[in-house]
């Protein structure tokens, strides 16, 4: 059975609904997915309920942005199955304040430059823990200013370091996170690392037995990267989980549920690994 471990929703930056993306899955024939919002737990309770009823396996989870202290780039670090979630409370405010900021900041650049009512915003990201910039496109989208998300516009505001809306987010560094997840009891899996061409801090953090496991199925990890990846966690004894990152509407590219998918062994061995935690 198919399971896809890497789903975001509208707690973040996704265009479903917890029941939703449930609804979806099992009619996609998916047997397991996880629920891995950026930064927060909120809603997971309610997935994994709505999931039961409806015979769909949810894991729960979260995704954390982080930043290696050392080359001070973007490592993204998934959480499954932590028991005790109120213990990353702290940590998930932390972040969600740190994003908030940033928020402010790039709404007065937009709003400058794109002049609309910031209710037409907030409208976009109600029921987000937060103001993202998919919800920015799709209120200039509502505007008139464009007639696509993913666009000439979307580069133009948002590219990193060249955009003229984008804000830097000062992430928590990642060793950090890693054992702030393992204190709460969950399992710490390093996410997509070839979007951030995070190979060398992967081979580092494995060898150090940091980590729990390594996202090898994404749509932004080349053949090349795939290949490497399961070679080195076959090496450390990884968890090998593969998920297509899924947001709905809002991906930047746009994969199905279950586009990318775990193997059923290595979900019965996070399942394990989760219960010896």
């Amino acid at each position: 059975m198919a399971a896809d471990l890497h789903c975001h929703t509208k707690m973040s930056d996704g265009t479903l609904c917890i029941d939703e993306l449930v609804d979806l899955a099992k009619k996609r024939g998916l047997s397991t997915i996880a629920v891995t919002d950026q930064d927060t737990f909120a809603g997971t309770g309610r997935a994994v309920m709505y999931g039961k009823r409806k015979g769909v396996e949810v894991i729960p989870g979260a995704e954390f942005s982080t930043t290696d202290g050392k080359t001070g780039r973007q490592v993204h670090i998934l959480c499954y199955c932590c028991p005790h979630p109120a213990r990353l409370a702290g940590l998930c405010k932390r972040i969600a304040e740190m994003r908030r900021r940033a928020a402010l900041l790039m709404l007065q650049k937009v709003l400058h430059l794109y002049p609309m009512p910031v209710e037409m915003i907030t409208r976009r990201a109600q029921g987000s823990t937060n103001i993202f910039p998919q919800h920015v496109m799709h209120a200039l989208l509502d505007a008139g200013y464009t007639d696509e998300l993913f666009g000439d516009l979307y580069r133009q505001l948002f590219a990193p370091k060249t955009g003229l809306a984008y804000i830097p987010v000062s992430y928590p560094e990642t060793h950090e996170v890693i054992q702030q997840i393992h204190g709460a009891g969950g399992l710490a899996v390093m996410a997509h690392p070839g979007q951030f061409d995070s190979y060398d801090i992967f081979l580092e953090m494995s060898a150090s037995h940091e980590l729990d496991g390594v996202e090898v199925c994404h749509p932004l990890n080349s053949e090349e990267d795939r290949k490497g990846l399961r070679a080195m966690a076959k090496q450390y004894g990884l968890l090998m989980t593969g998920g297509s990152d899924f947001r709905g509407m809002y991906a930047e590219h746009h994969y199905p549920l279950g586009t990318y998918t775990t193997d059923d062994t290595e979900v019965c061995r996070l399942r394990s690994m989760a219960e010896s935690a």
